[in-house]
């Protein structure tokens, strides 16, 4: 399975621990930056993870901030991306169940490597459920009746 990753400089140290984890555990992981801790615009790596997943260039996506919240915004901003922001193994879990989440984001100022880390292998090892949450995901790209 190949994996987009990529954080803003406040999970830059997470994802240099992550990076190398992911490869041990036998992905294929495209680092998508930032490559440094100077200050960097977190929407600008939301998108890339999300463009990654969404073009199909990834299977997967992991998007990394401070809080987690403003790359996850920016990441579903690409039509396509469903990008879940988890704390908890259980809310990665259910990201992949109920919503087909195909990418996660994490807040490294909230959480720790050990805590990351599960977050991840639940979100890799859990598959979506379809059935009656296929319907309802797939509403989820439906925007038109909306906006006006």
């Amino acid at each position: 399975m190949r994996i987009a990753i990529a954080s803003d400089h406040a999970a830059f140290a997470l994802k240099q621990v992550l990076v190398p984890w992911l490869q041990d555990q036998g992905y294929a992981v495209d680092d998508l930056g930032t490559h440094g801790t100077a200050s960097v615009d977190y929407p600008d790596f939301g998108h890339a993870v999300g463009a990654a997943v969404a073009s199909g260039a990834a299977e997967r996506g992991i998007a990394l901030c401070g809080s987690g919240i403003g790359i996850s915004i920016a990441a579903n901003r690409i039509p396509g991306c469903r990008c879940a922001l988890v704390s908890e193994p259980l809310s990665a879990t259910l990201a992949r169940q109920h919503n087909d989440a195909n990418t996660i984001a994490l807040g490294a100022r909230l959480i720790g490597e050990e805590m990351a880390r599960a977050c991840i292998t639940a979100f890799l090892s859990t598959d979506f459920e379809g059935g009656r949450h296929a319907a309802r995901v797939a509403k989820l790209s439906q925007t038109e009746g909306f906006l006006s």
